[in-house]
C-alpha cells in the first residue's frame, strides 16, 4: 500500500504510538482544492493528523471531525475521518499564502493565525463528544499536542510534516502521534523526551527513506515496540446525490419553495471533492413534499 497508518504499543504498553505516510492523499487534496504551497502544508498536516486520530476509533460508522477556526488568511480548516483510515477535508481560502519564515520553511502558523481548535467524535451515541482548545501556535502539531493534554488529559507528542516540491506538488507528507498511558514511568518519559529532542523533522525522516515503522522505532529507541495494526490511508469523499437531497430537505419548505419560484435548476457543490450536483425544478417540487 502507498499511504498507510501503523499502530503500535511500546515500553510494556506504557505508550501508544501511531505513524503515517500520507503523501498521495495530501497531493490529491492539494489538486482538488488548488492549494497554494502553505495552504497545502496546513491542510496536509490536518489531514494527516485526522487520519491517525480517526484510526483510533473502533466502530465502523464512527466519525471524527477536526475543525480549526483561525483568524489568519487560511480561514477555516475542517477534516473528517473514519476508523478505516479514510479522510477528507477542505480549507476555506485554498489560494491564500504568506511569505516563508526562513530557508524556505513554510509559515503555517501565520497562515492559520490565532483561534479555536474543535474535535468532535461521533460514535453513534445520543450526543457526539466535543472538545475545544485555543490554538497555541497555528502550526497544528503543537495545537493538537496541547489539545490532547488539556481537553482529553492525555500526555502526547504530535509530529506532522508536509514538504512541497519546487513545482508546487507534495513531495513528502506524514506524521506521528505518541500518547502516554496514565501509568507511564518518569524514567520512560525522560527517555522519550530525549528521543524526541534528537528526532529530525518528519519530512526529513521521510526524505531519508524512513517508513512509519522505522519512525516509530526511532521515537521508541531503547524501548520494546509491538506493531499491532496497519491500515491504508486515503482521501475519500462519500458525497452523493442522495446526501445532497437530504440536505436540501433539511432546510425547510420555505427555502425550497423560493428555489422553485426562481424557476431554475440549482447546482450544489461538495466542499470536499468539488463535485457539482444539478437538481431540476421538478425534483425540487418532489423534495418539497418531504420537507418539514
Amino acid at each position: 500500500m502507498s499511504d498507510y497508518i501503523v499502530q503500535a504499543a511500546g515500553a510494556q504498553d506504557q505508550v501508544r504510538i501511531y505513524a503515517a505516510d500520507t503523501r498521495d492523499l495530501v497531493e490529491e487534496a492539494r489538486n482538488i482544492h488548488g492549494c497554494s504551497p502553505t495552504a497545502a502544508a496546513a491542510l496536509g498536516r490536518l489531514l494527516t493528523a485526522g487520519s491517525m486520530m480517526g484510526s483510533m476509533m473502533k466502530g465502523e460508522d464512527d466519525r471524527l471531525t477536526v475543525q480549526i477556526k483561525g483568524d489568519g488568511p487560511a480561514g477555516r480548516l475542517l477534516v473528517t475521518a473514519r476508523s478505516d483510515g479514510s479522510v477528507k477535508g477542505y480549507i476555506q481560502n485554498p489560494q491564500a499564502d504568506v511569505p516563508p519564515k526562513y530557508r524556505g520553511k513554510l509559515d503555517v502558523g501565520r497562515l492559520v493565525g490565532h483561534g479555536i481548535l474543535n474535535v468532535i467524535r461521533d460514535m453513534g451515541m445520543k450526543e457526539p463528544y466535543t472538545g475545544s482548545t485555543s490554538l497555541v501556535s497555528g502550526e497544528i502539531a503543537e495545537d493538537l499536542t496541547y489539545y490532547f493534554a488539556s481537553s482529553e488529559q492525555v500526555n502526547s507528542s504530535v509530529g506532522l510534516g508536509v514538504l512541497i516540491d519546487t513545482d508546487g506538488s507534495v513531495r513528502q507528507a506524514g506524521g506521528f502521534i505518541l500518547q502516554l498511558m496514565p501509568f507511564a514511568s518518569d524514567e520512560l518519559i525522560s527517555r522519550l523526551e530525549e528521543n524526541l529532542r534528537q528526532l529530525p523533522s518528519v519530512t526529513s525522516l521521510l526524505e531519508d527513506g524512513h517508513t512509519p515503522e522505522s519512525m516509530i522505532r526511532l521515537i521508541m529507541k531503547g524501548c520494546d515496540v509491538h506493531f499491532f495494526d496497519k491500515l491504508p490511508a486515503a482521501y475519500v469523499c462519500d458525497c452523493s446525490m442522495q446526501r445532497v437531497e437530504k440536505a436540501i430537505i433539511s432546510i425547510g419548505k420555505k427555502d425550497i419553495q423560493e428555489m422553485i419560484d426562481d424557476g431554475q435548476p440549482i447546482e450544489v457543490g461538495c466542499q470536499f471533492c468539488r463535485k457539482k450536483y444539478k437538481i431540476e425544478v421538478s425534483r425540487l417540487k418532489e423534495l418539497l413534499d418531504n420537507a418539514r
